[in-house]
Order: C-alpha cells, then sequence, then structure tokens
C-alpha cells in the first residue's frame, strides 16, 4: 500500500509540472529588424504569440520612441469584428495603404489575407500601423516574414523577420 501511496503522491506532482510545460511550450516569440530607406530611423522588432495568429508585437526605434500593440495574422476565416484594434487612432492622413480605411470592412480582410497587420500604441497617443507578407503563413511570425511599419511621420520602416 505504501507504494501506492508513493505513485499517487508523484502523480499529483508530476501531472501538474508537465501540465505547464505544455502550456509554456505553446508560447512563441521572435524578433525582426528594419530601417527607412534614407536610413535615419531603425527598429528593432520583438513578438510573442500563444496561437500561431495573433500576438503583441514592440518595436523599439533608434530615436528612443517605443511602439507596442497586438498583431493579427488575417486569414479568410478573420472576422472584422475580431480586429477593432487595427482602427484605433488611426486618422485619414495615413496614405497608400490599400483597404485600410478609417471604417473596417470585407474587402480589407480579403486584401489582407496572408498577412500579418499591427496598429502599435507609441508616446504621446501616436501610433504605428504595419503589414507583413509572411513566408510561409502555416506557421504564422515563426515562419518568418518581410514588409512595412509606417511612423506618425508617413515615414515608412521596411521590416523583415527571420523564421523562428
Amino acid at each position: 500500500m505504501n507504494g501506492y501511496v508513493s505513485y499517487w503522491r508523484a502523480g499529483r506532482v508530476i501531472v501538474p509540472a508537465v501540465a505547464a510545460l505544455g502550456l509554456a511550450a505553446c508560447v512563441t516569440t521572435g524578433t525582426g529588424v528594419g530601417r527607412t530607406r534614407n536610413n535615419d530611423v531603425s527598429a528593432s522588432f520583438a513578438w510573442k504569440s500563444t496561437d500561431d495568429r495573433t500576438g503583441t508585437l514592440t518595436a523599439s526605434l533608434s530615436d528612443g520612441k517605443t511602439y507596442s500593440g497586438k498583431f493579427f495574422q488575417i486569414t479568410s476565416e478573420s472576422r472584422i469584428d475580431d480586429l477593432g484594434p487595427l482602427w484605433g487612432g488611426w486618422h485619414r492622413g495615413w496614405r497608400g495603404w490599400a483597404y485600410w480605411d478609417a471604417e473596417p470592412s470585407q474587402a480589407f480582410i480579403t486584401h489582407y489575407s496572408g498577412r500579418v497587420v499591427a496598429n502599435l500604441d507609441g508616446p504621446d497617443a501616436t501610433h504605428m500601423r504595419c503589414r507583413f507578407q509572411l513566408i510561409k503563413p502555416t506557421d504564422g511570425m515563426a515562419g518568418g516574414g518581410e514588409g512595412k511599419c509606417q511612423l506618425p511621420s508617413g515615414q515608412d520602416i521596411n521590416a523583415t523577420f527571420a523564421r523562428s
């Protein structure tokens, strides 16, 4: 009977530990780099995801500013209602981004499927928006990609993310 109790006690310790490891294994992280065309601003990016479709993205710029927010991988199953954070702080002055108008639409999902998009909050209620074409969309951000982030000034940062 003592052997049974020992296995039972060991199981009470081992099972939660294994479960915790399983949860921790679901988190993926990665980094990226970028710079403006004229090289006057550079950026380092860090991302973290628990589901391969959404997560957090942080951009640290060479001028000391930091932008952070949620990213979304757009698929044909994405719903406009779930993408609300992409429009927070957006204004019509941002140019050159097809289908990213002041109001969300289904055309946005159609156009950006297979891409990751983000609207990052920065200092003084400013925002930076990003779009990345994934190298391997089935792997999410972990598959790597490249794209652009637009600063509040309208200047673009060209960014690349290595495979994780």
